[in-house]
């Protein structure tokens, strides 16, 4: 049994480091998502300030009258100014009016007074409250003080506009909503935004438009931040949407747009949207701008990573190499430094070894001189020679990049992102599992997962982690240890919406590995079964990760005693490794062996025209429980 269900197929190391590149594509390029919530919220921001430039001015004279009172009356409160004259009544109904003023004030600033709750319906207060929010927010001191006024002002707003949409309103959602995520709030945040989409009707012009656009990205942003990349997708599509019917297919702005949806679908492992998307950037801003500006540099470098991800690496490589050129040309020392580390992962892909020293070599001199010697960067680069010298069997050399690497890391800069340490430690963990290091590569993962678990949004990354770490639990043979990481790291994967992905996929296969390990043979079918209906739209039929799931259901129903079941499933995987590997394969004629041993055991012999291999995946199977029993 052991040696049928051998097939642990997928690699968790390598789709984790793709990842966090993506992630940190991120980070070093423009965020169009915040770019265009800025500008929408400015652009509110100018009709607010019409809308009350009239009434302000209209007000004016009594604003200053109502300073002059205060003055007044402050005089004439002050021991120092007593005149020995009685108060005239008008006298004395100023210093009451301006006493009430004051007080009115002092309730306000303590967050007390019934009357605050009475006069939301006054048309100044929630613009002044929004800009008491907007100080405080950008002073930086008291965010809970700045997340209560922001709820007085969505009140005050929401009132004023008496069921009519209300871009003042939008916008204070907008701010009401960004204070919840800065606590933490995300599952706050998204009633909030998803009512400010609801606000802006499109038809009534550009600025209600955009400030859905506004509230879609901003929602999308959130749903990054739980881990739901799924539904930040549909957020950024409708967005992109709605700005391209406002502004037309071919806005620079629309192309930054894509390129920031695109990446997301990289997140998400959704490799050919990202390359449409991509390309209608590409388009975009070569239409738009000068001949290697910098938006369309940023555009090819992230369709090289595309490209790379999806194994072109020729492809790759070419729109790399542009993207550096045009960084050069706009003196962007530090990206070409960064595209040359993309430059030598291609080279290292197609095995061309010495071109791709030279590219880590040039980007590690350049993020010396700038950055230090002691910077997470360096490292970086360290980690990418540790790997290339790995693969050509240099170990010595390959631990001493590592041990460089994790020198650097321990003692980060000030100001280094934790996550960029985690990603680090991953990285140098998957070259310890190639070296069948278990035990230094399960320290580094759990000091990732240590620093992974207090960031939001990770959620993705950490279900990817515990896979990783299940699959060396396996490899060490302690299939408990194995089984519960599994377990925890698909709930995640499955909480996060990755529940159709590739990654899921394997992840299931490896789980259902560990309960055949632990004797629950039902639950390993099921595993498999779901594991293999993700695959085969993930890759197809065909791929060896989805071959190696279809052997080891077999494996599993021979164990069940569903024989029938078994031979058919390994019918076909021989007829399909035949096809693709030739019948001198050692995989092929292992699959034979097996097939031979099942149709001995059945009393059968194999038919030479077996059923088409669609027709034998959709059955429905039946899976028998403990007590022998179909359920």
């Amino acid at each position: 049994m052991d040696s049928e269900l051998r097939h642990l197929v997928g690699d968790f190391g390598v789709v984790e480091i793709t990842k966090e590149v993506v992630v940190a594509e991120k980070k070093e390029e423009d965020s169009v998502g915040d770019l265009n919530l800025k500008k929408e919220n400015e652009v509110t921001d100018e009709m607010a300030k019409k809308k009350n430039n009239d009434k302000n001015q209209t007000q004016g004279v009594k604003h200053r009258r109502r300073l002059q009172l205060d003055s007044e009356a402050s005089v004439k409160s002050s021991p120092k100014s007593k005149s020995s004259r009685e108060k005239t009544p008008v006298e004395k109904r100023h210093e009451k009016n301006a006493r009430k003023q004051r007080n009115f004030g002092a309730k306000f600033n303590n967050g007390t007074g019934d009357s605050l709750e009475a006069g939301l319906e006054n048309p100044e207060l929630g613009p002044f409250l929004l800009k008491q929010t907007r100080n405080m927010i950008s002073s930086g001191e008291n965010p809970r003080k700045a997340l209560e006024l922001a709820i007085r002002a969505t009140k005050s707003f929401e009132k004023c506009a008496d069921g009519k949409p209300s871009l003042e309103l939008v916008m204070s959602l907008h701010v009401l909503a960004a204070l919840h995520c800065s606590l933490g709030q995300y599952d706050e945040a998204i009633p909030v935004l998803e009512r400010s989409i609801e606000i802006p009707v499109i038809e009534d012009g550009q600025t209600h438009a955009l400030a859905k656009f506004a509230g879609c990205m901003q929602l999308g942003d959130t749903y990054v931040m739980l881990g739901q990349i799924e539904n930040s997708i549909l957020c950024y599509t409708a967005g992109l949407e709605i700005q391209r019917q406002v502004l037309g297919e071919t806005d620079p702005r629309v192309g930054e747009t894509c390129r920031y949806v695109a990446e997301a679908h990289v997140q998400a492992l959704q490799f050919d949207e990202a390359e449409r998307l991509c390309q209608m950037a590409l388009d975009i801003h070569r239409e738009n701008g000068a001949p290697a500006s910098i938006e369309e540099a940023a555009d090819r470098r992230l369709m090289g990573l595309i490209c790379d991800s999806k194994g072109d690496y020729e492809s790759a490589l070419e729109h790399y190499v542009l993207a550096s050129m045009a960084m050069a040309a706009n003196g962007r020392e530090l990206d070409v430094a960064s595209i040359d580390c993309s430059i030598g992962d291609a080279y290292l892909s197609l095995a061309r070894f010495d071109e791709a020293v030279f590219a880590y070599q040039k980007a590690l001199t350049v993020f010396k001189s700038a950055k230090g010697e002691n910077h997470p960067t360096v490292a970086s680069v360290f980690v990418r020679l540790a790997d290339l010298y790995n693969k050509v069997g240099k170990l010595r050399d390959s631990r001493t990049y590592c041990e460089n690497a994790l020198r650097i890391y321990g003692k980060p800069n000030p100001g280094i992102p934790s996550e960029e340490i985690a990603s680090g430690l991953i990285d140098i963990a998957a070259i310890c599992q190639s070296m069948n290091e278990l035990d230094q590569a399960l320290k580094l993962l759990k000091k990732a997962l240590s620093i992974f678990s207090e960031a939001p949004g990770k959620q993705s990354t950490i279900a990817g982690i515990e896979a990783q770490m299940g699959v060396m639990y396996y490899m060490m043979g302690s299939y408990a240890d194995s089984y519960s990481t599994f377990k925890s790291a698909i709930s995640k994967f499955r909480a996060s919406g990755d529940k159709k992905s590739a990654l899921f996929g394997i992840a299931l296969n490896q789980m259902g590995l560990a309960c055949v390990q632990r004797y629950s043979i039902n639950e390993a079918a099921e595993l498999f079964e779901e594991a293999r209906s993700i695959l085969e739209k993930e890759y197809g039929p065909y791929h060896p990760d989805t071959l190696g799931v279809y052997s080891n259901l077999a494996g599993t129903y021979d164990a069940m005693g569903r024989l029938d079941d078994a031979i058919e499933i390994l019918d076909s995987v021989v007829d399909m490794r035949e096809e693709k590997l030739g019948t001198a394969n050692p995989d092929v004629i292992d699959e034979k062996r097996r097939l031979s041993e099942l149709l001995k055991e059945a009393g059968k012999v194999r038919s030479r025209k077996s059923r088409a291999l669609v027709t034998l995946l959709d059955t429905t199977t039946q899976i028998i429980n403990d007590d022998g029993i179909k359920v």
